[in-house]
C-alpha cells in the first residue's frame, strides 16, 4: 500500500507541475519515489522479523527447534534459518512493493491504485489454499511466503524455495520496468490524472498475465511438476510421515529414559489411505488415515501407531495420533521427572510438491 500510494498521492493533491518545474527529471523522481517506498517496506518488514524473534526468545528462550520433519535444530541452527527466512520474503514483498507502483502510476489517483497490491496479495494467499497444479502454484509471486518451510526440514527442501525467491524477482523488475515505462511516457500537463483503464489492462495486467503463463510453461519443463495434480501423492506422505516419526520416537525415548535408538534401527515405514480407501491417495484433505510401522532392537513384534492426517493445498499437514495411548494417544507422558507433552501426540509435517530437489 505504501507503494501504490507513492505517485498517486501527487495526483491527488496536483502537484507534479510544481515537482517538475523543482527537479525538472522524470526519471530521477521516479527513482526517488520507488527507492523511498522501498526504504519504508523494508523497515516495515524489519519490524515484524525483529519483534518475533525478540518475543520468541522471551517466552521460549534459547531452546532447540523442532523441524517439520522432527528433527531437532540446535537454537543456532534455528536463529539462522529463521533469519534466512526472513530474507527470502524480500522477494515476494519486493514482487507486490512493484505491483503498487505500477498501479499507482497506471490508475493515477484512482483509490484501486492503493488497493491493487493488497488486492494481489489477498489473491496469491488465496490461491495457495486451492487445489492448482504444482507449476501454477510455484509461479504466483508470493509462494516464497510459505515456501520457507521448507528450510525446516532435513535436508532442507530449497528447490521450491529458490524458484519462488526468483519468480518473487522477476514479477518484481517486470512490474517496475512497466511502471517506469509508463511513468516516463505520463502527460504531466493536466491537473490531475485518473488513469486510464485500456492502458492499465495493456501495459499493466497483460505483461504479467503473460509472466504467469511463461514461469508456469518454464517450472512445467524443468523441473517435472505435472502439468495438473496436487503434487501431494501417496508416497510422498508416507516418506514424509514415517521420517518425522522416526525423528519424534527418538525424542519421546530420551525423555522415557530408554535405552537410545536410531532411526537405522527404527526402520519405520507409514502406510496410508484416503477415504478409507474410497478415494485415491492424492491431494490435500482432513481424511488421510496413516498406520505407522517401526522395529525395536531385540524385538520381533512390530510396534504400530496410526495417524489422521490433515493435509492442506501447500503440502503442510497435521498429524494427528490415534492410539496406542502409551505411543501417540495421549498429549502428556510420564516421565521420570513428571509428565510432559508427548512429541508423538500431535506434529506438524511438510510433503515436498515437487517430485526432486531442483538443484541450485
Amino acid at each position: 500500500m505504501v507503494a501504490g500510494d507513492v505517485f498517486a498521492s501527487e495526483d491527488r493533491l496536483g502537484t507534479w507541475r510544481h515537482l517538475l518545474v523543482t527537479v525538472r527529471s522524470p526519471r530521477r523522481i521516479f527513482v526517488a519515489k520507488a527507492l523511498a517506498g522501498l526504504t519504508v517496506i523494508l523497515l516495515l518488514v524489519a519490524g515484524p522479523a525483529c519483534s518475533g524473534t525478540a518475543g520468541g526468545l522471551i517466552a521460549v528462550g534459547d531452546q532447540p527447534l523442532v523441524g517439520l520433519d522432527g528433527h531437532l535444530l540446535a537454537p543456532g541452527t534455528a536463529a539462522g534459518r529463521v533469519l534466512l527466512a526472513w530474507i527470502c520474503v524480500l522477494a515476494p514483498t519486493l514482487a507486490l512493493a512493484g505491483i503498487g507502483l505500477l498501479g499507482s502510476i497506471a490508475l493515477g489517483r484512482s483509490p484501486m491504485g492503493l488497493l491493487l497490491p493488497a488486492l494481489v496479495a489477498l489473491g496469491t494467499q488465496v490461491a495457495q489454499v486451492l487445489p492448482l497444479p504444482v507449476a501454477v502454484r510455484l509461479a504466483l509471486p508470493g509462494y516464497a511466503f510459505i515456501a520457507w518451510n521448507g528450510l525446516f526440514t532435513s535436508p532442507a527442501q530449497t528447490g521450491p524455495l529458490l524458484i519462488g525467491i526468483v519468480v518473487g524477482l522477476a514479477w518484481a523488475l517486470l512490474a517496475t520496468a512497466l511502471a517506469y515505462l509508463l511513468f516516463l511516457r505520463r502527460d504531466f500537463t493536466g491537473p490531475a490524472h485518473d488513469g486510464s483503464g485500456r492502458r492499465a489492462v495493456t501495459a499493466g495486467i497483460l505483461p504479467l498475465a503473460a509472466l504467469l503463463a511463461v514461469t508456469t510453461l518454464i517450472l512445467t519443463r524443468a523441473t517435472g511438476a505435472p502439468a495438473t495434480g496436487s503434487g501431494i501423492g501417496q508416497d510422498k506422505v508416507q516418506r514424509s510421515l514415517a521420517t518425522a516419526f522416526a525423528h519424534l520416537y527418538r525424542m519421546q525415548t530420551r525423555q522415557l529414559h530408554r535405552p537410545a535408538v536410531t532411526e537405522a534401527q527404527l526402520k519405520a515405514t507409514a502406510a496410508c489411505t484416503k477415504s478409507d480407501g474410497q478415494a485415491a491417495p492424492e491431494g490435500a484433505g482432513n481424511d488421510w488415515r496413516c498406520v505407522v510401522t517401526w522395529h525395536l532392537p531385540g524385538t520381533t513384534a512390530p510396534g504400530t501407531a496410526v495417524y489422521q492426517l490433515d493435509i492442506t493445498a501447500d503440502g503442510r499437514y497435521v498429524a494427528d495420533g490415534d492410539g496406542p495411548k502409551e505411543v501417540n494417544g495421549y498429549f502428556l507422558v510420564r516421565t521420570p521427572a513428571g509428565d510432559a507433552p508427548n512429541p508423538l501426540w500431535q506434529f506438524d509435517g511438510n510433503v515436498e510438491l515437487l517430485d526432486s530437489t531442483p538443484k541450485g
